[in-house]
């Protein structure tokens, strides 16, 4: 369904759903479990699902460019809830987007980025590179060169939610080029892709951790949970 309202109108609609649904008790907890990075309206996730469904079935969703333009401007907005809105939306429009939808990926995963949004933005990546799949290396390559660690994280976490084979060398290579990386958030990546590597591959990813001493003490004991 191709929505008839503007970016901005629909942004206010939610705006004003969320703000209404919103309890002040509940943002300030929300917003301390977050490190206090956004302020929330206080809209639980079980109450968000039928808000934003809710949403979706009175004035549709977008497509192509106005469907970035409404999430640039959700981005725009300061409440994290609307932050989800759009990442929503794009989530059910992913499989219908063009090859260079990759750069919007990108953007969205540097925009506000924190571990909530990254890692879901991260299932629609794996969902692109499915229909896409020559862009993989190019792109997280670039990701990796990057040196922002919310990319880097995606570019080794991105094939947990992949329904095709894991490309082990990739992994194993992106994980030991962020070896010495102090980064709590690469490091947990690091050790939360090889534990559900090692689901099918226990011995492969034994081997892999025996080879590389240099690894951080996170990642060994993350990537260890499912190893005898």
């Amino acid at each position: 369904m191709i929505t008839q309202i503007t970016p901005a109108t629909y942004l206010q609609k939610a705006i004003m759903s969320l703000s209404e649904a919103g309890v002040p008790e509940v943002a300030e907890k929300q917003s301390a479990y977050m490190r206090n990075k956004f302020p929330f309206y206080g809209v639980t996730a079980p109450q968000t699902k039928p808000l934003f469904s809710e949403l979706f079935k009175s004035y549709g969703k977008f497509t192509d460019a106005a469907l970035i333009d409404f999430v640039r401007l959700c981005f725009e907005n300061e409440y994290r809830e609307i932050h989800y809105f759009g990442i929503l939306m794009v989530e059910k429009q992913i499989k219908k987007q063009p090859a260079n939808f990759s750069d919007f990926l990108e953007e969205m995963i540097i925009t506000n980025s924190w571990w909530d949004s990254v890692d879901w933005i991260s299932k629609m990546v794996s969902i692109h590179f499915s229909r896409f799949p020559e862009q993989i290396k190019s792109v997280t390559r670039d990701w990796m060169d990057s040196k922002n660690i919310w990319l880097q994280r995606v570019a080794i976490i991105f094939q947990r939610y992949k329904n095709y084979p894991t490309d082990e060398a990739l992994l194993y290579q992106y994980i030991l080029e962020l070896k010495n990386s102090p980064e709590f958030f690469i490091q947990k990546a690091a050790g939360w892709a090889l534990r559900d590597h090692s689901k099918e591959h226990p011995e492969s990813v034994l081997g892999f951790l025996n080879n590389n001493p240099g690894l951080s003490n996170l990642t060994i004991r993350e990537a260890k949970k499912y190893l005898s």
